[in-house]
Parts: C-alpha cells; structure tokens; sequence
C-alpha cells in the first residue's frame, strides 16, 4: 500500500514536471485552422506548456470573458470587440497588438452560375438565401452590414439574409448549398476550397486587422506572453499566410 502511494506520488510529480502550465486562448472561429497548427508548434517549442483553444465569434467570446471565463489570451477578427474587452478593463492594454489581416469576400457554391458583379447584384429576384454572420456579435457580419449601409442595400436584402452564429456557419451553409451567397473572410474559403468558391472580394470601409492581447486575469502571464510572441513570430507569421492570412 505504501509503495502505491509513493509510486502515485512519483506520477504526480513526473505528469506536472511534464506539464507545468495550461492557458487558454479564446480566438475568433476564422482563426481555426491556423491556430490549431500554431498551438501545436508552440506546444513543441514549450513542451511544458499546454495550450487549450476555445473558438466562437468575438463577440461571443467577449461576453465569456466578461463572465469570468479562465481566459489567459484573446484574439478578435475586429477591433471594435478588442475596444470593448478593453473598456470593460479585461485585457492588458500595454499587451494588446495587430497581428494579421484579412479581406471580405462574397462566395458562392463550387458549381453555381449566378454572375455577381457588384453588391447591387443581391438584389436580383432568383437570389433568395444569402448567409451572413449576426452582425450583433460576429466581425464579419459587421464589416458585411456596414458596406451593405454604404451601398443602401442592407434593408433592402433583409430578407434574403440568413443570419449565423460565426463566419464558419456562414461558410458551412453555402458549402451544402443551403444558401446561394455567403460573407466570409477569405481565409476562411481555404477550409472549404472544394466546395466554395469566391464571386467577389469585398472592399470594407476599414482594414479587416485581428488584434490579440493577454487578459486581466490570467494566472499564467509567463506563459501567455510566449504564446503571443509566438504569434507573431516569423514561425506564427508563416501558418497564418498559409491558412490564408495577409501580413
């Protein structure tokens, strides 16, 4: 009995020497792919670092941290979400930084003929499902909305639009051919390339730029600085040009 208690005690110590931190990085449901691969890298650089990853729109990340959710790090597609967490005090302003960008692209199923031209396409008769990200807590569906405003088409294809929970939704909907039309950023047509297809970038009113910060209260500062470097890193650089991210 004695020897089982030691025996334990000596895997205790061993699986903590191993493992000597978790942190968890909240990222917008765009950062998927790339983030994935960069946890697994950074994981391999920093064996005794686990990194947990938590995907969702921003805005719904926000109200997570808002709520107390055990967040170390955060990266938004937006900076108005960034601004808010920063308002509402949760993340270490002098930590905060831009460290990738994206375009708004409208896409389309991989065989459809419709022929878009420009936005004011949208309001022809035989389109009738357009997919979008609920401009109420998803980046994309925002910078959609608002080019939409700028064109004086937003009420008008109001009810064309069918409104999703993030842009990876968005992005699923037009890949089963569930609606005509879909605004997504183009990175995220890489998850999908055999499905998808792009009809036409998207010029937004603002750069599309992903800012990431460490949170007020994390408990793994150490840590969750050496992800961020990481990130940035000509390593980090690399994943997320391959998933299809601007510098």
């Amino acid at each position: 009995m004695h020897k089982n208690i030691v025996l334990g005690l000596v895997l205790l110590l061993w699986q903590t020497s191993i493992c000597a931190a978790e942190i968890t990085v909240a990222a917008a449901s765009s950062l998927t792919d790339a983030f994935k691969v960069i946890a697994q890298d950074f994981e391999k650089k920093y064996p005794k670092t686990k990194v947990n990853l938590t995907f969702a729109s921003s805005g719904i990340l926000l109200q997570q941290l808002r709520h107390g959710a055990p967040i170390d790090v955060f990266a938004t597609a937006d900076q108005q979400t960034m601004n808010e967490a920063q308002a509402l005090s949760l993340i270490q302003n002098q930590t905060r930084v831009n460290f990738t960008s994206n375009q708004l692209v409208l896409i389309a199923p991989k065989n459809s003929t419709l022929k878009i031209q420009n936005l004011i396409d949208l309001n022809q008769a035989s389109i009738k499902r357009i997919a979008i990200g609920n401009p109420a807590y998803t980046p994309a569906g925002r910078y959609a909305q608002a080019v939409l405003e700028k064109q004086n088409l937003w009420n008008p294809v109001q009810s064309k639009l069918i409104k999703t929970q993030n842009v990876r939704h968005a992005l699923d909907y037009v890949a089963r051919s569930e609606t005509q039309l879909g605004f997504v950023f183009s990175s995220d047509v890489l998850n999908q390339a055999n499905k998808v297809k792009v009809v036409m970038n998207v010029p937004t009113l603002e750069p599309i730029q992903y800012p990431i910060a460490i949170t007020k209260n994390t408990t793994n500062k150490l840590e969750a600085d050496q992800f961020l470097k990481y990130v940035q890193s000509g390593a980090g650089k690399q994943v997320l040009q391959r998933y299809g991210f601007k510098p």
